[in-house]
């Protein structure tokens, strides 16, 4: 839902690319129609180059949604350059709390993925207008940020992505938490991998909660971080593959007691949803961090539930 924009037209190649679907919807509003018809068109050249046989269908009329098993809403106000993720929070509200009372309603038995921001925030919208069990709405959360540490991380030492092992929470913003104590690098905690003392962490993690700011500014938007981060947990459901991903989720008490937020966490995922929530151990940094994040993005989360109604 929302696939004339980048990031949605740009997940939505990601997984037909990645052969896990046999039918994907391409849901927009109807003055934007004849763009994802386009798209779906030029999708289906890409995808005869690659031998991929799938069903792709263009559509602006919600029967199309019915029987879906994930619908991924991405429709929303653009994030523009010099714009935070809380600036578009009560727009954006809007929009996915009507199309989430809409899947409910078409697709029950779905899972919904928010990936529109601020989406520690729309993610506690859908799941409140859409009634679903926590486990069946999640939403992109800190994956992204968790994939671009791992980047940053591999870069600095020159070495595989796949030897770092890292994770960040909190929330999607200013507010998310390197979880460094943690850190791994070919099974060695980070704090007896860089002995030398080169790494500069702090600046590193100022990177990674700049870093679509940073893209934003350079190109107008993130699409392919985004589009490829959304696929990979919607390939790990579908294929129920049990990994642990750091998606924001409900928390009811689960790690340090907090309840009634959606927050980044490492979660369990396979083809129900969210399996379980991992508890974490955090040193007190980090821990008086996560608390800290919780607190703001509850508070944005009582603000946008407060003009819903």
């Amino acid at each position: 839902m929302g696939a004339s924009g980048r990031v949605g037209r740009t997940a939505a190649f990601c997984l037909a690319e990645e052969n896990m679907v046999s039918k994907l919807v391409l849901f927009a509003r109807e003055k934007s129609l004849a763009r994802i018809e386009g798209e779906s068109l030029d999708m289906y050249d890409a995808m005869a180059a690659k031998d991929i046989r799938i069903s792709i269908l263009s559509t602006c009329d919600i029967e199309n949604l019915k029987d879906s098993d994930i619908v991924v809403i991405t429709a929303g106000v653009p994030r523009k350059a010099g714009m935070s993720r809380s600036e578009i929070a009560i727009p954006n509200a809007k929009i996915v709390a009507e199309y989430s009372r809409l899947v409910a309603e078409y697709s029950p038995n779905s899972i919904i993925l928010v990936v529109t921001n601020p989406v520690d925030v729309m993610t506690y919208v859908a799941l409140k207008a859409s009634g679903f069990h926590p486990s069946k709405v999640f939403g992109l959360g800190n994956h992204l940020d968790s994939l671009r540490l791992r980047n940053m991380l591999a870069k600095h030492f020159n070495i595989h992505v796949s030897e770092i092992h890292t994770r960040v929470i909190g929330e999607h913003g200013d507010h998310m938490v390197p979880l460094v104590s943690s850190t791994s690098i070919g099974g060695i905690l980070l704090k007896n991998y860089a002995l030398d003392g080169t790494i500069d962490m702090e600046g590193m993690v100022k990177k990674v909660i700049n870093a679509g700011s940073y893209v934003i500014n350079k190109k107008g938007s993130t699409e392919f971080g985004p589009a490829y981060a959304v696929s990979n947990i919607i390939t790990t459901v579908l294929n129920d593959e049990k990994k642990i991903l750091t998606v924001s989720a409900y928390l009811d008490g689960e790690i340090k007691g907090i309840k009634d937020v959606c927050l980044g966490v490492p979660v369990k995922l396979g083809i129900n949803g969210i399996e379980r929530i991992i508890p974490l151990k955090m040193n007190d940094n980090e821990t008086a961090a996560f608390k800290s994040a919780a607190k703001f993005v509850k508070e944005r989360t009582s603000e946008v539930m407060e003009s819903l109604k």
